[in-house]
């Protein structure tokens, strides 16, 4: 860690992604909205607790979220954006990634959780064939990661990524380095919040996964974000046009904030809406009536 001005970590790029066979896990109920979904096993063997909100019958899409650094599949944000989609005609899972919650393995901040993605993904197309990938902060990480090589999903959206592996020096932003980066915070980490994180594996930069990136992709980020501030995230080194959308929004904090719950829900109507297949079931949306705005990105 280089400390002038910013946190600086290494970077090199890892294993590509790959399609993880799955097989369903028997696993308790928890609590919270929604409904235990199947406990799920990943390629390289970690188990992962879901949570699953069906849809009625003829949902439009399913939607996958992967949460945060230190969030889990029954944070109350991350039910509410769950819940909200749901309102709004999808089926939607949510999991624990690893090292999170009731899932086992340990977390590596986005690098290995291409494969909780995958395992996720294959389960949710036994649903639907339509599947949008959300994800936030380190959930982001994952998605991206796992979407470099993915032919099975028809939309990305990003919520506070980060574009390089930098923070700015603020407190927050250092705090959140020193959980991943130092044993003391790793140890602080898997005592007081039950989340289990390996030592840093140096994972390809958000900004560099993203050139390879051939499905439509949407780009979520509060202006008001205090661990990861616009400056640092993808908001500023992606650009609107052909299947790529920017929304900041006002207010909006970090991660899966409430405040920011209708421009994530707008960006997944957006990855809809580039899918040709659409035209079958939402045809006055496939025509280019888009009902939706995302926030144009500031100055």
């Amino acid at each position: 860690m280089t400390i002038s001005g910013q946190v600086s970590f290494r970077t090199s790029p890892p294993a590509r992604a790959r399609a993880t066979p799955i097989r369903p896990v028997e696993g308790a109920e928890t609590s919270g909205s929604g409904t235990a979904g199947p406990r799920l096993e990943t390629s390289d063997g970690v188990e992962l607790a879901t949570r699953i909100w069906p849809a009625a019958e003829g949902a439009r899409a399913i939607v996958v979220l992967a949460h945060g650094l230190t969030a889990n599949k029954d944070e109350p944000h991350v039910v509410s954006l769950a819940s909200e989609l749901h309102g709004q005609g999808f089926d939607v899972i949510a999991y624990d990634s690893r090292g999170h919650g009731q899932s086992g393995g340990q977390c590596t901040l986005g690098d290995l959780e291409r494969h909780d993605v995958a395992a996720v993904v294959e389960w949710a197309r036994t649903r639907n064939r339509r599947v949008v990938l959300v994800g936030a902060s380190m959930g982001a990480v994952g998605v991206l990661s796992y979407a470099t090589t993915a032919t099975d999903v028809i939309g990305v959206v990003t919520v506070s990524s980060p574009g390089e592996w930098r923070l700015p020096l603020r407190i927050r932003s250092m705090i959140t380095a020193s959980l991943a980066r130092t044993r003391t915070g790793r140890e602080f980490a898997r005592r007081r919040m039950n989340v289990r994180i390996a030592p840093w594996t140096a994972p390809e930069s958000p900004r560099s996964l993203v050139k390879r990136i051939s499905v439509p992709l949407a780009v979520v980020h509060g202006r008001r974000d205090a661990i990861i501030p616009p400056g640092a995230g993808l908001a500023r080194v992606i650009r609107d046009g052909p299947g790529r959308s920017v929304a900041l929004v006002q207010s909006m904090g970090h991660a899966f904030d409430p405040i920011g719950h209708r421009q994530i829900c707008d960006a997944v109507t957006w990855a809809l809406l580039q899918d040709q297949s659409l035209a079958a079931v939402e045809p006055s949306l496939a025509d280019g009536d888009s009902p939706i705005q995302l926030e144009p990105q500031g100055p």
